[in-house]
This record gives C-alpha cells, sequence and structure tokens, in this order.
C-alpha cells in the first residue's frame, strides 16, 4: 500500500515596484506559495526569506503604536499589506504614490510636520538653564 500523493501546493504571482524612481517603474515578479487568507504581507515577508532578501518593505505588526506602517497600493488600491489578501490570480503591490519614495515599496510616511527639517525650524535652540 502507498501513501496518498501530497496536495500539490497552490501558487500565484506577486509583482512588485522595484527601485527608487517613481517616473521610471519597474516590476520584478515573484511566484510564491498561495492559501486562502494568505494576506499581502505574507507574500511579501516570504519574498524576502526564500527569493530575494533586497526587497524594501515597511511593517511594525508586534508594535500597535507603529500600526500603518505595512500601508502600500495593492492592485491600485491603497490599503494596509497584512489585510490585503492574496488572490490565486495574483496582485501587483506598488509604494503609496502621494509620499516620497525611497526605495521599493517603502515612503516616507513621517507627517510634514514632524519631519528633522522641520523641528530644526522650529527650535529656538537650546535650553538655558
Amino acid at each position: 500500500m502507498t501513501a496518498p500523493a501530497a496536495p500539490a501546493l497552490k501558487r500565484t504571482t506577486v509583482r512588485v515596484f522595484r527601485g527608487v524612481d517613481p517616473a521610471a517603474p519597474r516590476f520584478d515578479e515573484y511566484e510564491v506559495p498561495y492559501e486562502d487568507g494568505a494576506s499581502v504581507l505574507d507574500a511579501l515577508t516570504w519574498i524576502r526569506a526564500h527569493l530575494d532578501s533586497s526587497i524594501a518593505f515597511r511593517y511594525s505588526c508586534v508594535n500597535a503604536n507603529a500600526c500603518k506602517e505595512c500601508m502600500v497600493r495593492v492592485d491600485g488600491k491603497v490599503g494596509y499589506a497584512c489585510t490585503e489578501r492574496l488572490k490565486d490570480s495574483g496582485v501587483t503591490v506598488e509604494p503609496l504614490k502621494n509620499k516620497r519614495l525611497i526605495r521599493d515599496l517603502v515612503t516616507d510616511i513621517v507627517p510634514p510636520k514632524e519631519t528633522l527639517a522641520a523641528a530644526q525650524m522650529r527650535d529656538d535652540g537650546p535650553a538655558k538653564g
């Protein structure tokens, strides 16, 4: 008697924006394991661990105070990579359009009034005491 064959793993394609120039988009395609309920963030972390350690994206699921760091565009719609679901037909992941692109899916998410330059402009100098 032979053991039943293991079911074939389902796979899907994730197209990821790569680079630092939003005016010259480049997409890399990755084939990743697919299962119902998997998130886009699951796919991105799998890609980084198994296929391409150079892919840049941001997330901070262990700290509720930093939630919203994984915000990206999935198939043209803004959402959180941790809650957007993979599709068996594949997905395209891009950085936010209204933020300065740093690299790949990483954008500058610091509010304009909270940047170092803005803080230095408000600073009247060191406290005297």
